[in-house]
């Protein structure tokens, strides 16, 4: 990539290559080098824009967030109600397809490097914190009148249940199959009366 080109096709280049190497390599393989591999470019490129691995995985989480929070809102938008709103924000975490299974990968890779890092962590909940307030928001317009109590709990043990059923069908496929995800999901929104 020449240094001539414009900021933002490099940065957006590198992005790509930084969500397709810990995507595809994983996270022990998150590198500068690597990075520069995949984009087609310098490490001196590289590190003009992440000077070192942290922040390889931070702008990773970063786009992570992006991407889900653009996917949820359009899927809510489009939503006929409060509760079909709800199972689309929560069937677009499920790993379904190539796409989702990459970024529940992207996801543990992120969650498992901030174990033992606190501004990763710091990050993590964050983004986590705006996922969990969303759930909330949306199981209270599903279900008017419940108390808060136990639409926190509800949302708590949905998102528990997608997050689990993705980073589980993203490692093994075959045995947590599409269809079977969305049965899950449907049977615990009926369960909870929010079918």
């Amino acid at each position: 990539m020449s240094r001539t080109a414009d900021r933002p096709t490099q940065e957006k280049l590198l992005s790509r290559a930084v969500w397709d190497v810990l995507a595809e390599q994983g996270l022990d393989r998150l590198t500068i080098r690597a990075v520069a591999g995949a984009a087609g470019c310098t490490t001196g490129l590289v590190m003009h824009r992440f000077p070192n691995r942290r922040a390889l995985l931070l702008h990773a989480r970063h786009l992570l967030h992006e991407r889900t929070r653009q996917r949820m809102e359009a899927r809510e938008a489009t939503a006929t109600d409060p509760r079909a709103a709800l199972r689309a924000v929560l069937a677009q975490s499920l790993a379904v397809d190539a796409d989702s299974r990459t970024h529940a990968v992207v996801w543990l890779g992120f969650l498992a490097a901030a174990v033992s890092d606190p501004e990763l962590a710091e990050a993590h909940r964050t983004h986590n914190r705006a996922w969990r307030t969303r759930l909330i928001r949306l199981v209270s317009a599903a279900a008017p009148g419940w108390p808060e109590s136990r639409v926190t709990t509800t949302a708590n043990a949905l998102i528990a249940l997608v997050e689990g059923t993705a980073v589980l069908a993203a490692a093994d496929p075959e045995a947590y199959p599409p269809d079977a995800q969305r049965t899950a999901l449907d049977a615990t929104l009926t369960a909870y009366g929010l079918a």
